[in-house]
Parts: C-alpha cells; sequence; structure tokens
C-alpha cells in the first residue's frame, strides 16, 4: 500500500467578478506526516505562474466541513449542501476557493484509511526527526 495519496479536485475561485473561475487542484496526504494536508495550484492557475502549495492540519479539513474553523491563515467553512470554502490569507491578500463537500470527503476517507484518526501520532518517526532537527547528529 501507498503512503502517499494525491487526489485532484476541481476548485472554483471566488473573485469580485461575479463568475467564478475554475482551477485544478490536488489535495496530498503522506502518511509520514500524518497530521497535514496540502493542498496545490499548479503554475497557470496562481498570479506568479509558479505552483502553489498551502499546507494545513487534517483536522481542520475535516472539521471545517460541517462547522467554521481556522483562525490562521488557513480557514475552512461550510457553504450551502454540497460545497466548502477554504480561505487562504498571505500578505498579498485572501484567495478564497469552493470545492465539493462530497470530494474532500472522498479523499479524507482515503487518508483515514493509511492512518486512521486519532493514531497519527503511532506513525511520526521522532528519531528522524530529532536527527533532522540536530543537523544530522544524534
Amino acid at each position: 500500500m501507498s503512503s502517499v495519496i494525491e487526489h485532484s479536485v476541481q476548485a472554483r475561485m471566488v473573485a469580485s467578478a461575479p463568475r467564478m473561475e475554475t482551477l485544478p487542484a490536488t489535495l496530498h496526504y503522506d502518511r509520514s506526516d500524518p497530521f497535514a494536508v496540502r493542498m496545490a495550484f499548479p503554475g497557470p492557475a496562481t498570479l506568479e505562474g509558479t505552483e502553489v502549495s498551502w499546507e494545513f492540519s487534517r483536522e481542520l479539513l475535516l472539521t471545517g466541513m460541517d462547522t467554521p474553523s481556522g483562525i490562521g491563515d488557513v480557514r475552512v467553512r461550510p457553504f450551502g449542501y454540497d460545497r466548502t470554502v477554504l480561505e487562504f490569507h498571505a500578505a498579498e491578500g485572501i484567495a478564497m476557493v469552493h470545492v465539493r463537500t462530497s470530494e474532500l470527503r472522498r479523499f479524507l476517507t482515503r487518508a483515514q484509511e493509511l492512518v486512521p484518526v486519532g493514531e497519527e501520532a503511532l506513525f511520526l518517526d521522532l528519531d528522524d526527526d530529532l536527527t533532522d532537527l540536530l543537523g544530522g547528529s544524534a
């Protein structure tokens, strides 16, 4: 079984213009970093023309689908019956995208099969993390 999950989704960018632009995004989950989820937007979908990734907790995504969650750079909240809004706050401004909640649930189900919620600590390699932190010497 692979230790990494990648799941493509279509995100709809919320902008001041009345129409919402659809853009591809990839959700990424790695068993070696069991508390985190990464959402990446390809270069053509960003202002800079380079891939942009945001990393946030799996718990934030899970909770935010049902109730507004987050107070930092990433915030998640339900929107209507079948969408979830993800807000990404940066110095340049705020990007808001809508994603189908069913796609997020499908991704989180796959992640939970890899690392069950509540068992994340069992998948941490603290010895390697400590060695990295100490610059390769332990």
